[in-house]
């Protein structure tokens, strides 16, 4: 697996790991958001496993599975597996920086995401990866912000640290369907597609997510796609290890 991939994957990894797979429960809404008032993931610690297919521009497909353990606003924990119970990659992402383990290209990642940025025209933050997984918009809505109701789903457009993101929130899930984010020197974009939520403790969880992502290296701009479904989602209050080694 090529540092690329092993960096992208931390998009996909952070929230939950997961014991047996169990059905997805889609989740049914029983009202409508009149006033901009998105519903947040509520947890201390969470555990989940997803299902990944990673596309990139040159044409290769990887397959596998994701287990993600998380500590609401501290860290996130991930391993990849391609099957046959092989770990390809694990990454420990937290406030300040990145690491991550490429068991297969042996191109490791320690570094913060100043760092990354400047490498890979990516804005990226613990915050943000946690939004983009749970389906929130990427800041909470100020005075700076511009926020407009059409049809179905409120349309809100931020600015921040030289990044613009336009997020589109259903009214009926009062959750993210879409978010955009463009850093303003062009270097870099994501976007993530939020098809459908399931329901876990009574809340909304994204069920399947689609990733696009558009980032530098040396040779010049690559696009990657990501999809990603959740086979199982564990909000908890009991603390989870967080095992990572160099």
């Amino acid at each position: 697996m090529s540092r690329v991939s092993g960096i992208f994957l931390i998009l996909i990894a952070m929230v939950t790991i997961a014991g047996c797979v169990k059905k997805t429960v889609f989740y049914q809404s029983e009202g409508k958001m009149e006033d901009f008032n998105p519903v947040y993931a509520d947890f201390d610690f969470i555990n989940a496993r997803a299902k990944v297919v990673i596309e990139e521009e040159s044409g290769k497909v990887t397959r596998g599975t994701m287990n993600i353990r998380a500590k609401k606003d501290s860290v996130l924990w991930f391993s990849i597996s391609p099957g046959m119970g092989m770990e390809a990659v694990r990454g420990l992402v937290t406030q300040e920086k990145i690491k991550i383990k490429d068991r297969l290209g042996n191109e490791d990642i320690d570094m913060s995401f100043q760092e990354f940025e400047t490498l890979y025209g990516l804005s990226l933050s613990l915050d943000l990866f946690q939004n983009l997984l749970w389906a929130n918009p990427p800041y909470p809505f100020d005075y700076r912000d511009r926020l407009v109701r059409v049809g179905k789903a409120f349309e809100l457009t931020q600015v921040r640290n030289q990044v613009r993101y336009f997020s589109k929130v259903d009214v009926n899930y009062a959750k993210v369907t879409e978010l955009v984010s463009n850093s303003l020197n062009d270097r870099g974009s994501l976007l993530a597609s939020f098809a459908s939520y399931q329901e876990v403790n009574k809340r909304p969880f994204p069920a399947e997510v689609l990733y696009k992502l558009a980032y530098q290296l040396p040779n010049g701009s690559q696009n990657t796609i990501i999809h990603l479904d959740w086979v199982s989602i564990n909000p908890q209050s009991e603390p989870l290890n967080f095992p990572f080694r160099f």
